[in-house]
C-alpha cells in the first residue's frame, strides 16, 4: 500500500517538476552526461530521489529555498543518512547553484560518477 502511494507520488512529481529540475534533467536524460543512465523522481524505500544513477548509486537532489528552513534541514540530513546506509551517495545543489553555475554543477556530478564505485540497489 505505502509502496503504491510512493510510486504514484513519484509519477506525479515527474509531471510537476520545478524549473531547475527540468533543466538539469535535460542534461542527465538519455545518458547525455558521460554515458551514465539516470532515473527521474525514483523511489528508494520511503524516499523519492530527484535524480538517481543506479549503476553508481548516486542521487542528485535539487533544493529550493524551503530546504533552508531548520525543520527541512533536519529532515534532509536524516534522509541523506538513511540513503547513505543503503550505499547511495547524495549530492545536493541549491536551485541558485544551477542558475548561476550550471556547468560547474554538471562537472561536479560527472566527476563524482567517474570516481565512484557502485552497483544498483534496485
Amino acid at each position: 500500500m505505502v509502496k503504491d502511494k510512493i510510486r504514484t507520488l513519484a509519477r506525479n512529481l515527474r509531471h510537476y517538476q520545478t524549473e531547475w529540475e527540468g533543466r538539469l534533467w535535460g542534461y542527465l536524460r538519455d545518458r547525455r552526461l558521460g554515458g551514465f543512465k539516470f532515473r527521474r523522481q525514483h523511489p528508494v524505500g520511503n524516499y523519492i530521489l530527484d535524480f538517481y544513477c543506479p549503476k553508481k548509486k548516486l542521487a542528485v537532489e535539487v533544493d529550493g529555498s524551503q530546504h533552508g528552513l531548520d525543520e527541512q534541514l533536519t529532515r534532509d540530513q536524516k534522509r541523506t543518512a538513511d540513503l547513505e546506509k543503503k550505499g547511495i551517495r547524495v549530492l545536493r545543489y541549491w536551485d541558485v547553484d544551477l542558475s548561476q553555475n550550471l556547468d560547474g554543477v554538471l562537472n561536479d556530478i560527472l566527476a563524482e560518477l567517474e570516481n565512484r564505485d557502485g552497483e544498483s540497489v534496485n
